[in-house]
C-alpha cells in the first residue's frame, strides 16, 4: 500500500527524524511536511514537499493536510526547565488550539489514520517505572509540567473523541525527554541534554548545572523514537492505543553531565550544581514494555552514543543553528 503522508512539525529536532525515517519505507510515495516559520532541519528530497502555515488556523491546516491519507502530529510549542517556570503559559493555549484544529481538519480532509505525539508530562509524579495505564486523571500532572500536561491531556481526549466518533484511527504516543541533532540549543529553550552540551563545547569552567546531580530521566535519542513512531504509524492492527515511547531506562543528571563533558573532551572542569535555578521533577522512568510486545520495538542507540554523536553534529553546526 502506497501512503502519502503529512507530517506537522516537519523541521524540528522529532518532526525532522520522522521525516528521514519515513523515507526509509518502500511504501511512502509522498510526505507533506509541515513548518510554521523560520529556519528548521530541512531533507532534500523530491517526494517530501515544504508546505508553510498555522496550526492554529483551520483554513491553514485544511489546505495542509489535503490529499493525505496518514498524518503524523509531532507539532508542538515546548521549552525547557527556564521558560516552564518563568512563562509556562507559552505551552498552553497555542499547543491546544494547534491540536484541536489539526485533528478537525484531519477528519474534514478524510485523512484515515493518525500519530498524535503527546507527552509523558501528562502523568502526575510517581515513583517508579510509569505504564500507560498509571495515568489517574483525578490527580493533577506534576506541577513543573501542569500547564503543558494538562494541555497534552486535553488533546489526548480529543484523540479519543475523533477515534470514537468517526473511526479515524488514531495512535498516541506518550514521548519521554527526546535528545539528538536539530535539538533545540538555544539558552532560553533548551532541554537538559542540549543546553550542557553546549556549555561543554564552548568550554565553560566552572562548568554550571541546574538541578541536582541524582535527577533521573528516562532520555531517548531522536533516531530510536523516529523509528518507533514510524512503526506504530504503519501498524495497521492498531486502530486506536496509547503508547509509552521511552528507551525504558533511567539515566541521571549526573551520568549525563559526565557523559557529555568526556565527550567534548572537557572533563577537567569543575563542576558546580546550582540547585537554585528553575528545575523540573526529580524522577521520570517510562515502561514501554507495551510498545515492545505489540510491535517488537526497542531502542538501538544508547545514550553515551546518542550524545557523542549529538556533540559532534553541534560541533560541526553551532554557528548556523539558530534554534
Amino acid at each position: 500500500m502506497t501512503r502519502r503522508v503529512f507530517v506537522a512539525g516537519a523541521t524540528g529536532l522529532a518532526g525532522s527524524s520522522i521525516v528521514r525515517r519515513l523515507l526509509k519505507e518502500p511504501g511512502i510515495a509522498r510526505i507533506r511536511a509541515g513548518h510554521h516559520s523560520g529556519g528548521g532541519a530541512f531533507v532534500e528530497d523530491p517526494r517530501v514537499e515544504y508546505v508553510q502555515g498555522d496550526l492554529r488556523k483551520s483554513e491553514d491546516c485544511e489546505r495542509l493536510v489535503a490529499g493525505t491519507d496518514l498524518a503524523v502530529l509531532a507539532a508542538s510549542q515546548s521549552g525547557g526547565a527556564q521558560e516552564a517556570v518563568s512563562a509556562p503559559w507559552r505551552q498552553v493555549t497555542d499547543n491546544i488550539v494547534m491540536d484541536a484544529v489539526l485533528l478537525e481538519a484531519l477528519h474534514r480532509a478524510g485523512v484515515r489514520r493518525a500519530v498524535f505525539v503527546s507527552s509523558a508530562t501528562v502523568y502526575p509524579e510517581r515513583d517508579g517505572f510509569t505504564r500507560e495505564d498509571d495515568l489517574d486523571w483525578n490527580k493533577p500532572p506534576a506541577a513543573a509540567y501542569l500547564g503543558i500536561g494538562y494541555a497534552k491531556r486535553a488533546a489526548e481526549s480529543l484523540c479519543h473523541f475523533w477515534h470514537a466518533k468517526t473511526g479515524m484511527e488514531i495512535i498516541v504516543a506518550r514521548a519521554s525527554n527526546i535528545f539528538g541533532p536539530y535539538a533545540k540549543f538555544d539558552s532560553k529553550r533548551s532541554n537538559f541534554i542540549p543546553a550542557l552540551i553546549r556549555k561543554a563545547v564552548d568550554r565553560l569552567d566552572p562548568f554550571e548545572v541546574w538541578g541536582a546531580p541524582e535527577v533521573a530521566r528516562d532520555v531517548i535519542f531522536s533516531e530510536d523514537f523516529a523509528d518507533a513512531i514510524v512503526a506504530l504509524a504503519l501498524a495497521d492492527q492498531i486502530d486506536y492505543d496509547i503508547f509509552n515511547v521511552g528507551s525504558g531506562h533511567t539515566v541521571t543528571v549526573g551520568e549525563v553531565v559526565n557523559l557529555v563533558l568526556d565527550a567534548c573532551g572537557h572533563s577537567g572542569a569543575q563542576v558546580q550544581w546550582l540547585q537554585d535555578r528553575p528545575t523540573t521533577i526529580g524522577f521520570r522512568a517510562l515502561d514501554c514494555s507495551k510498545l515492545a510486545a505489540r510491535i517488537g520495538w526497542k531502542p538501538r542507540v544508547g545514550v553515551e552514543d546518542g550524545i557523542r554523536r549529538t556533540v559532534l553534529w553541534w560541533q560541526e553546526n553551532r554557528n548556523v543553528w539558530t534554534r
